[in-house]
Parts: structure tokens; sequence; C-alpha cells
């Protein structure tokens, strides 16, 4: 008795294999572009919990705090929002900064990206 069974073949075909590449590298070049906008998202965040936290700034000047912004965001090389788009409210003897802006990413031709952020010091 001669018994051959024919097994499915599996894998990947040609086609596929192409549409999942240009998935994936439509997915890298979207990552590469999105990521520096949360990257000076968290640096911004950083520097106003830091600059909240600063003793000698607590019943400082307004503008003591946006100068201090502003240094530490030339050494970050923040260039979203500059120490005047601050806001500076006081609770509770505490200085509460926080910030508000949209970064714009170019992806396609003239399609962009509109991304809001607020940042906080709590």
């Amino acid at each position: 008795m001669h018994y051959t069974a024919i097994r499915k073949q599996q894998g990947l075909s040609l086609s596929s294999l192409l549409i999942w590449s240009i998935i994936l590298v439509l997915i890298a070049v979207f990552g590469m572009k999105l990521v520096p906008a949360y990257i000076e998202h968290s640096a911004i965040t950083k520097n106003l919990k830091a600059i909240a936290k600063e003793v000698e700034l607590q019943a400082g000047d307004p503008n003591q705090i946006r100068l201090s912004f502003s240094k530490r965001a030339q050494i970050d090389n923040i260039k979203s929002i500059s120490g005047q788009d601050i806001k500076i409210n006081r609770e509770n003897g505490r200085v509460v900064l926080s910030a508000k802006y949209t970064v714009k990413i170019p992806l396609i031709s003239n399609i962009s990206l509109n991304i809001d952020f607020e940042s906080m010091s709590h």
C-alpha cells in the first residue's frame, strides 16, 4: 500500500512579505518622527518639577522662575516652549508650574500631525 500524504505548505508568500515589510517600515518611520516629541515632553515635565522643588525659588519672583526654566531648556535643547510660556500658580504656599503647548510634526508631503501636550509640576 502506497501512502502519500499531501501536506499543506506554510509560510509567507512574496506579496505578503512585501506588504508586511511596508507596514513595518511605515511604523518605524512614524515612530522615529513621534519619539522626539515625547522625549522633549518628558524633559519639560522633569524641568518643571525640578524648578518647583527648588527652595530658593519657592518665594521667588516669576521672572526668576522663567529664567531658571530658560537656562534648563537651553541645556536640554527644548525648543517647543520658552520660559514665557510657563504658567506660575501658588497653591498652599508651593509653586505649581504648568505649560500647554502643541507640537506640529510633518509626516508626508502636506500631511502633519498636531500633538497637544500639557506638563505640570505637582
